[in-house]
């Protein structure tokens, strides 16, 4: 059984064109790992960190060894498996030897729930998880109810308490597999992997990609903007779940026979300085999030960057604050990009040497990009306009949701993003809001994101959130919740200092009509901030 699907994106879209993308017809994603065999790299280093190092040979040898196991399942061409997996070696060995043999795997958010498990094992058929040994009792009787799931593999560990019919203990199964393993013959269009959004407005969509995506975004963003080479060491705190982060720790790193450092367990200041020391890795991965917790943690003034050539950031605008935190901590400068797990991977970028503050980015060789009005029409350098992206790593379709696959996916390709941008004459975008969240306060309208970039450049905060508030009698209100650098204020002065400050930034009428203080904002699995938790404080 075969899962080739019509891939919307041309073979011959000016993308492919201009970046001189192409793959043979018969194709497998696996041959970003196993390539580095034949390129003579076996014995250079592919993964370090706190869960010990592989070679390629060595990565290779465990990824085949996955991928028998999974045969011997008894699973067809296709099936779906679900990865519930921290950033340890068994991820990305797991990940290759299931894509190599022809299955799909789905790249889970650790933080998943018994429920939301339970919906995604429903919705994608799968019959196998693989979990880390931490994990196992989440898949409970909640999350095994009327699902297909009959085998669990434990990694990294002992398997718990969970309510799966078979389950299987990594360590003590794998090693009676072979470990060189045949490629499936898979065709460029078939499905490779899954990833799901994060379902903050409605139930989670299954993000499918294609085998020749990853070698896409490779080619596009990674060769043009991070430039890396055999000697690099990536070290993407994001996780592999998080399409950043995967392209970060494994598309980008093994496309060129480098290696990755994987940092298990929740990404604390204290265990990422050490990690930087310990390893010493080049290129660095982040989210605005996290560098404005890094340049104010303890020991940040104490541990030694020098090993870093590059750092990256993308999910959420970045301030000048952090920039010049970071740039004054480190020395480096953050280069800021956009991206969304429908693409894969950034498709705008700021450059080392070339970008500007507040700015998503230039272009990425290989994305088109349009940005348009209500009514279809590109408008003009300085006018604000909704952005849509075309190149050959974009999604073709949410998985059972052709609703949604229509909203977002359109004819030849193309997708809808709902975000709003303005161009400037040097072709830097930036980020002006999403279409819909236009709201009208005491009869003016405004953009709450305009709002929270004012506040955040204010000195003595450290990161904010504004949105939009539903009082008691349904009326709108603009509210921000605020972190700030030091404790000990009195919250009625300041509040009224933030008003003043956006009235004189801004137009009088956009200035936050409540602000909330708190020790730390609410964050997501992939280290954005959690707006539908703010919507409750």
């Amino acid at each position: 059984m075969t899962q080739e699907i019509t891939d919307r994106v041309p073979r011959d879209s000016a993308g492919a064109r201009e970046i001189g993308f192409a793959v043979p017809e018969t194709y497998n994603a696996g041959r970003i790992l196993y390539d580095n065999l034949a390129l003579g790299r076996g014995d250079r280093l592919a993964l370090t960190g706190p869960g010990g190092q592989r070679s390629y040979a060595q990565l290779c040898a465990e990824a085949s060894q996955w991928g028998h196991g999974f045969r011997s399942l008894g699973l067809r061409r296709g099936d779906r498996i679900l990865m519930l997996l921290d950033d340890t070696p068994a991820y990305p060995a797991a990940f290759f030897g299931a894509v190599r043999a022809g299955f799909v795997p789905l790249l889970i958010n650790t933080l998943t729930p018994p429920d939301l498990l339970q919906f995604y094992l429903a919705d994608s058929d799968a019959a196998v998880a693989v979990t880390d040994a931490e994990f196992a009792a989440r898949f409970d009787a909640q999350a095994c109810t009327d699902t297909m799931l009959q085998t669990l593999v434990v990694t990294n560990g002992a398997a718990g308490d969970h309510a799966v019919p078979n389950g299987l203990i990594a360590s003590s199964w794998l090693p009676g597999f072979a470990t060189d393993l045949p490629e499936a013959d898979t065709s460029r269009d078939e499905m490779a992997f899954w990833m799901y959004s994060s379902g903050s407005t409605g139930r989670p969509k299954g993000i499918v990609h294609l085998q020749h995506d990853m070698a896409y975004s490779e080619q596009a963003f990674a060769r043009h903007v991070l430039g890396l080479g055999p000697d690099d060491i990536c070290f993407s705190v994001p996780k592999i779940f998080f399409a950043y982060g995967f392209g970060n720790a494994v598309t980008f790193p093994f496309s060129v026979g480098a290696a990755t450092l994987l940092l298990p367990g929740q990404p604390k200041p204290a265990a990422i300085f050490e990690a930087i020391e310990t390893y010493r890795p080049s290129v660095f991965f982040g989210l605005p999030t996290l560098y404005t917790s890094l340049t104010k943690a303890e020991g940040a003034s104490a541990t030694d960057f020098s090993s870093l050539r590059m750092a990256l950031s993308a999910a959420e605008v970045l301030s000048a604050e952090v920039f010049n935190g970071w740039k004054a901590l480190t020395g480096i400068e953050i280069v800021e990009g956009l991206g969304s797990t429908e693409v894969l991977h950034i498709y705008l970028s700021n450059r080392p040497g070339h970008k500007k503050p507040g700015a998503a980015g230039l272009r990425v060789p290989g994305y088109e990009i349009r940005l348009r009005d209500t009514d279809g029409r590109d408008v003009q350098d300085g006018e604000e306009g909704v952005l849509w992206v075309r190149g050959d790593s974009n999604t073709p379709l949410y998985w059972n949701r052709p609703d949604k696959s229509a909203e977002t996916i359109r004819d030849g390709g193309w997708i809808y993003t709902g975000d709003r941008f303005l161009r400037d004459s040097d072709g830097f975008h930036f980020f002006r809001g999403r279409a819909d969240d236009l709201i009208k306060i005491s009869g003016q309208w405004v953009y709450p994101l305009e709002v929270e970039l004012c506040l955040a450049e204010h000195p003595d905060i450290r990161e904010c959130a504004v949105f939009a508030a539903e009082l008691p009698d349904r009326r709108m209100t603009l509210k921000a919740v605020v972190v700030m650098n030091k404790d000990g204020f009195d919250a009625a002065d300041v509040t009224r200092t933030l008003q003043d400050y956006v009235k004189t930034k801004l137009l009088p009428y956009k200035y936050p009509r409540e602000i909330a203080f708190v020790g730390e904002l609410p964050k997501t699995g992939t280290g954005k901030i959690d707006r539908q938790a703010l919507l409750k404080m």
